[in-house]
């Protein structure tokens, strides 16, 4: 049986392991786990650049591929969110953001056409294991096809790990967490201003990073005169939903 185990893993360690690496907490420990589990000869770190990312992001990505000795495999569509919404005349939200698709998924796919062969390709995804997160396996499956997708954060392969033991698991490999995790973001993308984030985070956005906060604002309103009434969060009490730019979250609570 062990010698049947050992024939297994080396034949999956030949195989290609494409980590989709976002560059956040979860696709860094899926990227350790990888290479400890079937070597670093076959790996590649995949990250998509959508040209708004906190610069700290490339930072805990090269260091990454350091402790890793895996160079990044970076792909880019060349446009930032903002531009996309302009082309597609849409703004993006929390129920439909079209940046992730033409920024991450496509270029990421075009790379996997040309590099990875759907018969000997594993593809690891580094959501967390919760219950939302784990409601998402099955679209993330269907949209990877003919790849076969692992969510190793979320299978049998050791006890459930909570956000700061992941945390604290790169600083005991000798890397420093992205600095977004530190100012009290959940997630290490779009350097805090995600259009698919809540009012919560727009709100805490505004508070610890302005600047940002400002320029976003700036960029809806220019949206909002090519398009009309439309912006990224949504005011839905007292069962309506309204549009609430960003411009009037800033003055405290939406307009009743």
């Amino acid at each position: 049986m062990a010698r049947q185990a050992s024939r297994v893993r080396r034949g999956f360690a030949a195989r290609r392991h494409v980590v989709q690496f976002s560059g956040g907490i979860g696709s860094f420990a899926v990227a350790v786990r990888i290479a400890r589990r079937y070597g670093t000869r076959n790996l590649t770190l995949l990250i998509a650049d959508t040209r708004v990312e906190d610069d700290d992001l490339w930072r805990f990505a090269d260091d990454t591929s350091r402790l890793l000795g895996v160079p990044l495999t970076r792909v880019a569509d060349g446009r930032t969110p903002w531009e996309v919404f302009r082309d597609v005349r849409f703004l993006g939200n929390n129920r439909l953001a079209p940046c992730t698709r033409l920024l991450k998924q496509i270029p990421c796919r075009e790379w996997m056409e040309q590099h990875a062969d759907p018969s000997d390709t594993l593809v690891y995804v580094g959501i967390e294991n919760t219950k939302r997160d784990r409601a998402r396996i099955p679209a993330i499956a269907r949209n990877w096809r003919p790849w076969l997708t692992r969510f190793p954060l979320c299978g049998k392969w050791e006890p459930v790990r909570t956000k700061e033991q992941l945390l604290e698991e790169a600083r005991s490999l000798g890397v420093a967490p992205p600095r977004m995790y530190e100012l009290g973001f959940a997630h290490n993308n779009c350097g805090g201003a995600c259009v698919r984030a809540g009012q919560r985070q727009w709100r805490h956005l505004m508070q610890v990073l302005p600047e940002r906060y400002d320029y976003a604002q700036r960029q809806e309103e220019e949206l909002r005169q090519l398009l009309g009434e439309v912006s990224i969060l949504r005011d839905r009490r007292g069962g309506e939903s309204r549009p609430l730019p960003l411009s009037l979250l800033r003055q405290g609570e939406p307009p009743c």
